[in-house]
């Protein structure tokens, strides 16, 4: 489906009431991103959440108050999903097709985690379910609304750096033991490793930017003793406009780069260190507190300008927006009540699954692949 077609929730949507949340998943995505933005969003009520664990169980009940229903699986949400508007996966990554698909044949609207699906024909399959059903289907890419992925849209939007010639795009870590887990496992079912979690984001990131690709070239390692999956990966993209993307994602990374430098006929942007929500998240502090949300302090702001003074920085110092996690299920609210765009189409994320493909490709072959 499009952003602008106009997906319908399910047959018990009404104006005034809350539009009931089913969430399939509480481990970090479920329990740290979805429920506290969910319980956070007008119009939007977390009604269930699917796990077995009973700690995690517990951990729900005691966020979100005792009337909270937990279930150990999703098959429960099918059996009541005339009580419920929405569901949302945020389960482990082989899961999220299997589950989605349940969801729509159900007749109830999705968000689901990125990535999306395993394979672009995977996500294609699923968006044309989505239209057939006259559903929404949307993907969880709140990396677009980062405080410095903001910074950089509104400097692009005004000009500021010219035309981008260059655009390089750091996820980067220092996490020189595995931690283990379906994130990090090399079967291939489990769809794990750097390049689908933390390059779905900068991929998505750069297709934003300056749309489609035209050849993808990638080196893709696995560096850390006992790990399985990749966790060292570098991607080229050359867009059909002619920008450059060099899109880097590594846990194996002991002196981190700049999270954006972008090269422009006019200026450049230069900015370090990662937007602050997703550690306020993990803090238990959540949006509509007494705190100023998705604010960085002026020290950690990036650079606009040019020149040869990088001792000195260059440029000039340029406000970063407040990121804004919250819009996108504020988004998802009003897409679903009043037919207004899709956040992020589920044909978006298959071009960026369409990307990484490619890039596993090319590293596995040592190739550049044409899109």
């Amino acid at each position: 489906m499009t952003s602008q077609d106009s997906p319908q929730g399910s047959p018990t949507s009404s104006a005034a009431a809350p539009l009931r949340v089913g969430l399939v998943g509480y481990g970090l995505a479920g329990s740290v991103f979805h429920a506290p933005l969910i319980a956070a969003t007008e119009g939007l009520v977390l009604d269930t959440v699917v796990t077995s664990n009973p700690e995690r169980q517990e951990q729900a009940r005691a966020e979100f108050g005792p009337g909270l229903r937990c279930v150990d699986s999703a098959d429960a949400l099918w059996e009541r999903s005339g009580e419920l508007d929405l569901i949302v996966v945020a389960s482990p990554n082989k899961t999220h097709v299997s589950i989605a698909t349940a969801a729509l044949e159900a007749g109830l609207p999705v968000v689901v985690d990125k990535p999306l699906a395993g394979t672009a024909a995977e996500a294609r399959e699923l968006a044309a379910l989505a239209e057939a059903r006259g559903l929404l289907l949307s993907v969880f890419q709140n990396r677009r609304w980062d405080n410095d992925f903001r910074t950089l849209r509104k400097l692009l939007a005004d000009g500021e750096l010219g035309d981008v010639q260059r655009f390089e795009s750091r996820f980067e870590r220092w996490r020189p033991q595995p931690k283990g887990g379906w994130r990090e496992s090399g079967a291939p079912e489990e769809i794990g490793g750097l390049l689908y979690d933390l390059g779905s984001h900068v991929v998505d990131q750069a297709l934003v930017l300056f749309g489609p690709v035209a050849s993808v070239y990638a080196e893709s390692d696995v560096r850390r003793p006992g790990a399985e999956a990749d966790d060292d990966t570098f991607l080229a993209l050359t867009h059909t406009n002619g920008v450059r993307s060099h899109l880097y994602v590594s846990a194996t990374t002991a002196q981190l780069g700049p999270r954006f430098r972008v090269l422009g006929s006019s200026a450049g942007y230069v900015k370090y260190g990662l937007d602050p929500q997703e550690a306020a998240l993990r803090q238990g502090l959540r949006p509509g507190g007494d705190e100023a949300w998705g604010v960085e302090g002026e020290s950690m702001w990036g650079r606009v300008g040019s020149g040869e003074s990088p001792h000195t920085g260059g440029g000039r110092p340029e406000p970063t927006l407040p990121g804004d996690y919250p819009a996108y299920y504020a988004a998802v609210a009003a897409a679903l009540r009043d037919g207004a765009p899709n956040p992020v189409p589920a044909t978006e994320a298959a071009a960026a699954l369409d990307v990484l493909e490619a890039a596993r490709r090319s590293a596995r072959d040592g190739v550049t692949v044409t899109l």
